[in-house]
């Protein structure tokens, strides 16, 4: 038979009131046993939630072994299913007056749809004024596994009251915790709940008391309290901050976190983000109005966001300020924080095409490195307008050009020196630091040829860089001509001593980059691999022009590494272009297995061979190019197995009969998600010949059984003969509550004073965490502690910096 009776909307007073709070992010629950809390019924239909989202169209199916008294009062007896879409309620008995609406189930009463499952003694209310009491309840969220009851349940149109209401994720025979509230009232059509003297146990323990607080049930945010941060460390003493959220509008939001600092006072932070069809943003501010230990009032602004103006361009920003040259490192927990010597600010329009990319930008630079003084900032470009094109021309060849235009400027220089308390201060002097604009063109065309086990690309490129430089740059880079020539500048004529403020460099620049392709089947160790050999050319001409008259705005040597092999110029900037006849010769060979594809082996060799002197340098200390061998390159990974891998980078110099470099580095993946990774890396400075970077790094997250975990970190500097970060912990894991506690000894500033701290951190699975960031401390210093981490590169490794320009690399 079929009726149109309209189901009890019990999830939405149920399933969202005790689990709002849960966390979004996704927890472990193997320790958790096979089955549920509430079991599914057997009778119900199978969570769907494409059924859910069409419910409400749908008629309802009513079923039962007896059908009794009037057309206007029918009583179903007996195994009483009701069922429609997802929704499925079932009960003994059910008596329906279908003229004022009244109906009654009793016993074995059951609900269940996708998110929820429950069960009560007896159901009572009116269709027609939605008003309904629910008694003896017990319930299973679906998708969270979170669990409680409930004495009773009275709903009156989108507003329900919860007496005597329980919620968590643990099994029932184990209620590890436990959130219990007298009483909570819900409201569907605003979103909220409020609970009242709502008491959060750990076993028995009353850990939290909340006599009221006011929380959402669904998506919608709304303006409250969120959980404290906790953490005790050496240089800030015990730490809380406690954040505040702002429901501003729908598409915008406030964060104000007030944070207390046992040995440096109050700080104030806040976080606002905005979101719209366009774009969105995000601005930071911090602000301490006295710092103990530092004696003064400090702060920080940060702002990044960005606007789509249509479907290739794109405006963005990058703001950041700081009060003074300690703050980045004073409150940085990272040892990228304690060695950032500068913060970059940017702000730009950006396009991107089939065939091209452009854009108009500027950018700061500000001081984070009180030992040093504005000498070490980059130039700042105020404006940079650059473009890109390159397309396919005929049948054979490819065209493009790289362009940039700059202007340079930089801040002046304050003078520094050590006071007799060894601080770094600044002595009065100033120093005055000349711009300038550059522009940089370079047009090119290729012919890429290719068949199926080999390829030839010749390109020709020609370069035109041409400056205007301010009075006081040109004499300088004339001064400094003068010096290198053996002429003291005292006796110089006005003449000699006058710069060239136009100069201008144009040079054309060939290369043909070539190799091939071979492979063969392999069997080893039982196992079909294919093997390759890939040897590749590739030959580089750039005639030498004599460049010392021009500035060094924004141009570096390149670290030499395997990329460096196959570049045509080895500096950034288009300040410096070297001259070349050289010819790279390079090879690499592959195992890859035949079942899944998987790279077993790699190993690449290469070296630069320099028929000429290269004589273009970045002036001062840094030395020509002489005629003879590079150093040789090689890079080697080898997956022993499916648990083992290891890693070798390794640059030998003919010249020095040494290493310039090498790097050592292997993981074992544990059963359980446990990780060990082991690395040694070591660098020397070429330029004198000494011991740059000596370090040993060692990280792991050691599974002792299912429960109990610990993990730890020890990076060493063998050259300072200390440890630059230690990190000690323990984890414990169950089925519905985690606790990690971490030790951790850092660096935290610049003269290598150690900083400790301590962090806890507890887990309620399901609803939220207490205490510091543990996680987020971890996954950074142990390379698989999130095991999905192994198997993506790292953002900062591939995506490029938004306003990215090589004119050096020709495609």
């Amino acid at each position: 038979m079929r009726r149109a009776l309209r189901l009890l909307p019990l999830p939405l007073s149920v399933a969202f009131s005790l689990s709002a709070m849960a966390s979004e992010k996704p927890v472990n629950w193997n320790l958790c046993p096979a089955t549920d809390a509430l079991p599914a019924f057997d009778e119900a239909p199978k969570a769907d939630p494409a059924a859910a989202a069409t419910r409400d169209q749908l008629p309802t199916d009513i079923e039962g072994d007896q059908l009794s008294g009037t057309s206007t009062v029918p009583q179903y007896e007996g195994n009483v299913a009701l069922k429609r879409g997802d929704q499925f309620m079932g009960t003994d008995n059910l008596r329906f007056d279908t003229e004022s609406g009244n109906y009654i189930a009793e016993g074995n009463v059951r609900y269940s749809d996708s998110s929820i499952r429950l069960t009560a003694k007896r159901a009572e209310g009116n269709q027609e004024t939605d008003s309904h009491k629910i008694s003896d309840i017990n319930y299973q969220l679906v998708s969270r596994r979170g669990n409680g009851s409930a004495d009773s349940i009275d709903l009156q149109g989108s507003v329900g009251q919860m007496h005597r209401s329980t919620y968590t994720t643990c099994d029932p025979s184990q209620p590890v915790w436990k959130l219990s509230a007298p009483q909570i009232e819900v409201d569907n059509e605003e979103g909220f709940g409020t609970a009242r003297n709502a008491v959060l146990r750990v076993g028995k323990l009353p850990v939290m008391y909340m006599p009221w607080f006011k929380f959402p049930i669904d998506d919608r945010r709304m303006t409250g309290l969120l959980y404290p941060k906790l953490s005790l460390s050496g240089r800030n003493g015990f730490d809380y901050g406690q954040p505040i959220y702002f429901n501003l509008a729908p598409n915008y939001d406030d964060t104000l976190t007030p944070r207390w600092m046992s040995r440096r006072g109050l700080q104030l932070n806040n976080e606002f983000r905005y979101l719209y069809g366009g774009g969105r943003g995000q601005l930071d501010t911090e602000w301490m109005p006295h710092d103990s230990l530092r004696d003064k009032e400090r702060g920080k602004v940060a702002y990044s966001g960005y606007h789509n103006i249509d479907n290739h361009w794109q405006a963005r920003a990058s703001l950041a300020w700081v009060s003074d040259e300690r703050y980045m490192e004073d409150f940085a927990n990272r040892l990228l924080g304690v060695t950032a010597s500068n913060l970059q600010s940017t702000a730009g329009l950006y396009g991107t095409g089939r065939t091209w990319t452009a854009g108009l930008m500027a950018d700061h630079w500000q001081l984070t490195d009180y030992t040093l003084t504005e000498a070490a900032l980059p130039y700042s470009r105020q404006p940079r307008l650059f473009g890109t094109w390159d397309d396919s021309f005929g049948r054979w060849f490819e065209t493009g050009v790289y362009a940039e235009a700059v202007r340079f400027s930089h801040d002046d220089i304050h003078g520094k020196t050590i006071d007799a308390d060894g601080e770094y201060v600044r002595d009065g002097s100033l120093t005055r630091v000349d711009g300038g604009s550059r522009l940089d063109i370079k047009p090119y065309v290729s012919m890429p040829l290719a068949g199926a086990a080999w390829y030839i690309t010749p390109t020709l490129a020609w370069r035109y860089t041409a400056y205007e430089l301010e009075r006081g740059l040109a004499d300088g880079i004339r001064r400094n001509q003068l010096i290198a020539a053996g002429i003291d500048p005292a006796t110089a004529t006005p003449e000699q001593l006058r710069g060239n403020t136009a100069p201008h460099r144009s040079l054309p620049i060939a290369s043909l980059d070539m190799g091939l392709f071979f492979d063969r089947e392999t069997d080893i160790g039982g196992q079909s691999y294919l093997h390759t050999l890939e040897p590749r050319l590739f030959y580089l001409n750039t005639p030498y022009r004599d460049q010392d008259d021009l500035p060094l705005f924004d141009t570096r040597a390149f670290t030499f590494s395997w990329g460096q092999l196959f570049r045509d110029s080895r500096f950034t900037g288009a300040d410096r272009q070297n001259d070349a006849n050289q010819l790279t010769t390079a090879l690499t060979t592959r195992l890859i297995r035949q079942a899944d594809g998987r790279e077993k082996l790699s190993a690449s060799i290469g070296q630069i061979t320099y028929f000429e002197d290269s004589k273009v340098t970045l002036g001062g200390s840094d030395a020509i190019v002489q005629q003879g061998k590079s150093a040789w390159v090689a890079d080697v990974n080898w997956a022993i197995n499916d648990r083992w891998t290891m890693g070798s980078t390794y640059q030998w110099n003919p010249k020095y009969r040494k290493e310039d470099l090498a790097s050592v580095r292997a993981r074992y993946l544990l059963p359980d998600d446990g990780v060990v990774n082991l690395t040694y890396r070591y660098r020397r400075n070429p330029s004198n010949n000494t011991d740059q970077l000596k370090q040993a790094d060692l990280s792991f997250l050691y599974p002792i059984n299912p429960r109990w975990s610990i993990v730890g970190r020890y990076y060493y500097s063998m050259l300072d003969h200390k440890p630059l970060e230690i990190i000690g912990g323990v984890q414990w894991d169950s089925c519905c509550l985690a606790v990690r506690a971490l030790a951790r000894r850092y660096v935290r500033n610049r003269e290598g004073e150690m900083n400790n701290s301590f962090q806890v951190e507890f887990v309620l699975k399901g609803l939220s965490s207490v205490g510091q960031d543990t996680d987020r401390t971890l996954r950074r210093a142990i390379l698989g502690y999130n095991r999905d981490d192994l198997y993506l590169v790292p953002p900062s490794n591939i995506e490029a910096n938004d306003d990215d320009y090589d004119p050096n690399l020709i495609p």
